[in-house]
């Protein structure tokens, strides 16, 4: 049973009966839907409605990647040359109270045919682009029938090489991840998988076993999580859920420094205490368990690494720090330091 309604949360005990009638106006706001396994204490902040998403700072907005600055047609975002991303729904299982899509989700279901085609007609008419991101909302809230007919029309067209899924579905209701979902991905662009992931506590026995059919299946998976205060915020989290995405043959791929969302300020730590915890985790974990940590330049500039930077250049060389703290002495070779080989002798005949 999917928890919709205040009422709902205070009896599984996710919220207090007290609190349930000053959080209305929030629950009004931003929509509310909670899984069964992610009914958990543990989890709950990131589902469950707060105060303090009433707060909203200067520097917060609606759509803070920049969406709608990208859309050559409704439901399509073209930030990248060879790259879109098609909300094919605005319907999630669950809503995240951190999404920077969180003014929008859940207004509407499925995107319209007239605007589905319009988007598809754009990417047929583009041969640059080569992939194509499946989003919302999330796409596989979709029936396996409406989805396999969406991915037939993708594989039409013939410069789409990859079709990519971001989706919360195998760890947030991984009965969903079903053979005839699984067979309608078998298409000739190759689909990749990208789970959103936070928590080492929603990968659940169910969620492992979703995530195991899916790779026998032969889709990739890959992950993606955003570093919450309160809720991940620790290189022990972190590590632990990274080991267990790793046991179940998922990569991960990206840590989102928190979004300017409205409403999220609760949730953003600084990106130095982002880049801290990532230097933390470069001596704990071996290099396949190494997300990137990457901001989204608000207003659509697209993503960039936001890592700790290991190297400073001093005079004629480097230091580099090792995982442990130690800087290092690097001597850099430069184009005027490059000797050419000496001539070969010349033997006599």
């Amino acid at each position: 049973m999917t928890l919709t309604t205040l009422l709902q949360l205070v009896s599984a005990g996710l919220i207090a009966p007290e609190d349930a009638p000053g959080l209305a106006p929030v629950a009004e706001t931003f929509r509310v839907a909670v899984t069964a396994p992610m009914a958990r204490p543990e989890l709950a902040a990131q589902f469950v409605p707060s105060l303090a998403e009433l707060l909203t700072r200067a520097e917060e907005l609606a759509d803070p990647i920049g969406d709608h600055a990208h859309e050559p047609t409704p439901g399509l975002t073209h930030r990248y040359p060879d790259r879109v991303i098609l909300h094919a729904t605005q319907t999630c299982e669950v809503y995240c109270r951190f999404c920077f899509r969180r003014e929008s989700v859940g207004a509407s279901g499925h995107l319209p045919e007239e605007a589905l085609t319009a988007a598809l007609n754009h990417i047929a008419k583009t041969p640059a682009i080569r992939e194509v991101i499946l989003t919302g909302g999330d796409p596989m809230v979709l029936s396996p029938r409406r989805l396999g007919d969406l991915l037939a029309r993708l594989a039409a067209i013939p410069h789409v090489d990859v079709v990519r899924f971001h989706t919360r579905i195998p760890v947030v209701n991984p009965a969903r991840i079903t053979e005839d979902l699984i067979a309608a991905m078998d298409i000739r662009p190759a689909v990749w998988v990208v789970v959103h992931t936070n928590h080492p506590a929603e990968i659940t026995p169910e969620a492992a076993a979703a995530l195991r059919k899916l790779s026998r299946a032969g889709v990739p998976l890959l992950s993606q999580s955003v570093l919450l205060k309160g809720v991940n915020d620790d290189a022990s989290t972190l590590e632990t859920l990274f080991r267990a995405l790793i046991a179940n043959r998922v990569k991960p791929y990206y840590l989102h420094h928190a979004d300017l969302a409205k409403g999220t300020s609760h949730f953003r730590t600084t990106i130095a205490e982002g880049q801290a915890i990532m230097a933390q985790l470069r001596g704990r974990l071996s290099g396949i368990a190494q997300p990137t940590y990457v901001l989204d330049i608000p207003g659509g500039h697209g993503k960039v690494p936001i890592g700790p930077s290991y190297l400073a250049q001093e005079a004629d060389r480097w230091q580099v720090t090792d995982p442990k703290g130690h800087r290092h002495a690097y001597a850099d070779v430069t184009r005027g330091d490059v000797q050419p080989p000496a001539p070969a002798p010349i033997l006599a005949p």
